[in-house]
């Protein structure tokens, strides 16, 4: 029988989570659903082939946008993890917990119980940090999270550049200050990819109160206003996965609501143009979209040390080798081994700009390698006032989403990605690289008034691929909230939902951190424990922030 006590939709971040928590005690029965197939090959597991799963059907849902309207009638891709481990299986590897004020923010919203205070002894539970703060991180969890070796040069380059430029520096921008130039961290450990899957689904998987169903989740199944299981396509064949107690639905930001609108829950109007009855009338399903875009700001190198004297046949067969057998070398990398989280202007409270920063000239994808050594920074705004939605094409369950991300529709988001660009040439014009800085590849020197800045964000932003907010979490009388504050389908019995679609407001980085910590939290709520206790922990905050960006 397919039968459990609590049946996740999805194998991702908090769907791995969940799983591993639900079981712990081996007095609950849990089924896992998930689409995809196995993530133990290479091209998934070694960490310097990203931009390669990201980019194939095998493993990706391969969801893009429609055409973008204020960013040219642009497609962009929506890559999202369709195997075991979801996108943590195939995303970038950069740990960022956010931003104390972001868990303060949505608690504002209506997610009680959410602010910084009482996410952060989640955050600490889930890590096992290799050289964080002391007193800040976790050391036991199942998630291990390291810094990169930072060899090249170009590191340390960009960190003091920052500090030339009258930033702060962070040794931990995961600890007490994340505001400032420091490491980036990663989840690799062994030379491996640290996914969900690797962290938390294996070790569950080895209980026998655990097992993985592999299916095309279709929709929840209600029964009087209760979920009472999972309808799934499985080798043509059309099945019920019944749930004893719950149905958590942990499928993304774009599958989440997806499920919940073929279930019956979203805003009526959609629901009956498209013949579905309606369960919940709940408008805020696939409403609230939320994304980080950036852009790529290319230098040449005039030294031969970055990663350009890598990018042929033969030394890539060669790092694949080293990495094969000994799980070391560049091939046991992202690259992306140092940051900056700094502030826009003075008045900003804690920081709304991220930085990564690469020894290399090349897009996230891995495609348009620049022609020459050179570097890079990732750069954006972290806190656009763009929404936009995820709604039905149709309703088959087999049609992709009708995703429309609606970015750079607010007017303010314009002046801050110019300012992102003038910031970074300030950064690369400090003396740190003077022994390195060539001529700028991207977007060249010759772009320098706003009309010109405005025409390369239109044609070069990119996502970051940090979409959320499509079930956002508030208060239950909140008519445009989607899930309580325990994570509660607001007018379903027996269903959540519990992955990145429920954040009130995208956090301030990458997401997969707190998209596992609301997996561990939303197992406390779902077994009824007790909440760990509140952090009784001061975050630092620059204390010039009135009067200046740094």
């Amino acid at each position: 029988m397919l039968e459990a006590d609590y049946v996740i939709v999805g194998s991702g971040s908090a769907g791995s989570a969940l799983a591993y928590r639900l079981s712990e005690d081996g007095g609950h029965s849990v089924i896992v659903i998930e689409y995809g197939g196995t993530d133990m090959g290479p091209l998934i597991q070694m960490p310097s082939a990203l931009s390669i799963p990201m980019n194939m059907a095998h493993y990706d849902w391969g969801f893009s946008s429609e055409p973008e309207p204020h960013l040219g009638g642009r497609v962009l891709a929506t890559p999202r993890g369709k195997v075991l481990g979801g996108s943590s299986s195939i995303n970038g590897m950069v740990y960022v917990r956010g931003h104390a004020g972001d868990f303060d923010h949505w608690a504002e919203q209506g997610a009680t119980g959410w602010s910084y205070a009482d996410v952060l002894p989640y955050f600490k539970r889930m890590e096992h940090s290799h050289g964080g703060e002391e007193g800040w991180r976790g050391t036991s969890g199942p998630l291990h999270v390291q810094r990169g070796p930072r060899t090249n040069p170009l590191y340390a380059a960009f960190i003091e550049a920052g500090a030339q430029a009258g930033f702060e520096l962070t040794p931990d921008y995961n600890g007490a200050k994340q505001e400032g130039f420091g490491p980036m961290e990663q989840t690799i450990h062994g030379g491996r990819r640290w996914s969900a899957a690797n962290a938390y689904l294996r070790p569950a998987l080895k209980r026998k109160n655990v097992s993985v169903v592999r299916g095309f989740a279709r929709r929840v199944v209600i029964e009087n206003q209760r979920a009472t299981g999972v309808e799934i396509e499985a080798r043509r064949q059309i099945q019920v996965v019944k749930a004893r107690r719950e149905v958590i639905v942990a499928a993304s930001s774009i599958n989440s609501p997806k499920l919940l609108l073929l279930s019956g829950i979203g805003p009526a109007d959609e629901l009956r143009r498209h013949g579905i009855d309606v369960v919940a009338n709940r408008p805020g399903v696939g409403a609230n979209l939320q994304d980080h875009l950036e852009l790529y700001i290319q230098q040449e190198a005039t030294q031969p040390i970055t990663l350009y004297s890598v990018l042929n046949p033969v030394s890539k067969a060669m790092i694949g080798a080293q990495w094969l057998f000994f799980k070391t070398g560049l091939g046991a990398t992202n690259h992306f081994e140092a940051a900056a989280f700094v502030r826009s202007k003075a008045g900003v409270d804690y920081p709304d700009i991220q930085y990564h920063f690469l020894p290399a000239a090349v897009r996230y994808d891995g495609k348009a390698a620049a022609k020459s050594h050179g570097f890079q920074a990732h750069v954006g705004p972290m806190r656009s006032k763009s929404r936009g939605t995820v709604t039905l094409r149709s309703p088959d369950p087999s049609d992709k989403p009708v995703i429309r991300f609606n970015y750079m529709s607010h007017a303010d988001d314009w002046a801050d990605f110019r300012h992102c660009i003038r910031l970074t040439r300030e950064i690369f014009g400090q003396q740190a690289f003077d022994a390195y800085r060539g001529a700028e590849i991207s977007p060249g020197a010759q772009v320098q008034s706003d009309a010109e800045l405005d025409a390369f964000i239109r044609d070069h932003a990119e996502s970051a691929y940090h979409p959320c907010g499509t079930c956002r979490m508030g208060r239950a009388d909140d008519l445009h909230a989607v899930v309580d504050a325990q994570c509660r389908v607001i007018g379903v019995e027996g269903l959540r939902v519990a992955d990145s679609s429920i954040f009130p407001r995208v956090t301030n980085g990458n997401l997969n951190a707190p998209s596992i910590m609301t997996g561990e939290k939303a197992a406390d709520h779902i077994l009824g424990k007790p909440m760990l206790a509140p952090s009784n922990q001061e975050p630092w905050v620059n204390p010039r922030w009135r009067e200046s960006d740094r």
